[in-house]
């Protein structure tokens, strides 16, 4: 795999704004730097919404990704899915489910072959692929098992300024509590670090990690989680030689000077990792998966139902995840040549 080797992002769900995005991603390629990439979807679909839309973008099929670099000023290169996908847009409707399956299937064997370079999913929409039988919680679910093996990924939410890997992810918050454990959060850290050696290009990771609890939990006043669970996973990561620190009060982590003190920041539950993300960046997060044997990246956003076909969709966040994709695939191969 080299950096002339392209990515592949997938439909996602047909009835929400990943056809508009992947218009505007290819159409921003000069201004934004973006990088080659092919979408899997239905030419016929693409084609009809750069219409309907009034983008001015061409939409060029090709037959195998190594096409794509010599085409891609031509036009928005699709790889087609040998599905032909009749969507209604503001709808999510399960007769569409084997074709948003079968393109992530598609990109995987296709980073798994050599192909393409990272994986990049557009949002899907959830319960549409349950009513079609769908039998995994979401997209990470699902490409752990085409992974193959005994794989738990990890999620990091990323952009410019700051990276968060929440422990427990969506969960009711009385729950997430509960199911907060040391063997997640040791789990968690050793994932993040060697990501951040291998996709991030970072030699020696520094890994900072919050609190439970207000202030950390008050050395046990304000809850024992902190004494309990949190120190001792990072007792135990430090042993194994990780740059690991904390808990840290949350409320005092995410200011510019603190996160300067580390390269990923480990949460306990969502909103502790979340929040912070998307008010320093609402745009431009991005929602990478860990512990995989290939690059996943994501925007940070869902499928938006409710602007679909309006032409107002804004394709920052799949920008930054093909460019974020694009970076870790190339140090992954780096990594992988100074081993």
């Amino acid at each position: 795999m080299s950096s002339t080797t392209p990515l592949a992002l997938t439909m996602g769900e047909p009835g929400g704004i990943g056809a508009e995005l992947a218009l505007k991603a290819w159409l921003a390629r000069r201004d934004e730097a973006v990088p080659p990439f092919l979408v899997i979807d239905d030419p016929a679909r693409l084609t009809g919404m750069a219409r309907a839309l009034g983008l001015a973008c061409a939409i060029v099929p090709i037959e195998a990704p190594g096409e794509t670099f010599a085409r891609f000023d031509h036009g928005l290169p699709v790889l087609p899915l040998g599905l032909t996908v009749a969507a209604t847009l503001g709808l999510a409707e399960p007769k569409n489910a084997p074709a948003v399956i079968g393109s992530i299937e598609r990109a995987v064997k296709l980073v798994q072959a050599g192909e393409a370079a990272a994986v990049v999913t557009s949002p899907i929409q959830k319960q549409s692929l349950y009513a079609a039988g769908f039998k995994h919680p979401g997209h990470t679910e699902f490409l752990a098992q085409l992974a193959g093996g005994d794989i738990t990924p990890v999620m990091m939410l990323a952009c410019d300024a700051l990276r968060v890997v929440p422990v427990t992810i969506h969960l009711p918050l009385a729950k997430a509590v509960a199911a907060l454990s040391q063997q997640a959060i040791e789990h968690c850290g050793r994932v993040t670090a060697e990501a951040l050696n291998r996709d991030f290009g970072i030699a020696k990771p520094r890994l900072a990690v919050a609190g439970l609890n207000p202030h950390a939990g008050e050395a046990g006043s304000l809850g024992r989680e902190e004494i309990e669970i949190i120190k001792p996973a990072i007792e135990t990561l430090r042993r194994e030689g990780l740059d690991i620190s904390g808990p840290f009060p949350a409320d005092t982590m995410f200011h510019a000077i603190a996160r300067q003190r580390y390269d990923a920041a480990l949460c306990m539950y969502h909103d502790q990792a979340l929040i912070p993300l998307k008010t320093i960046d609402f745009d431009g997060g991005v929602n990478v998966t860990l512990g995989l044997p290939f690059v996943r990246t994501s925007p940070d956003h869902g499928t938006a139902l409710d602007i679909a076909g309006k032409g107002v969709a804004s394709p920052t966040s799949l920008i930054a995840a093909l460019k974020l994709a694009r970076a870790m695939a190339d140090a992954r191969q780096q990594h992988g040549h100074h081993r």
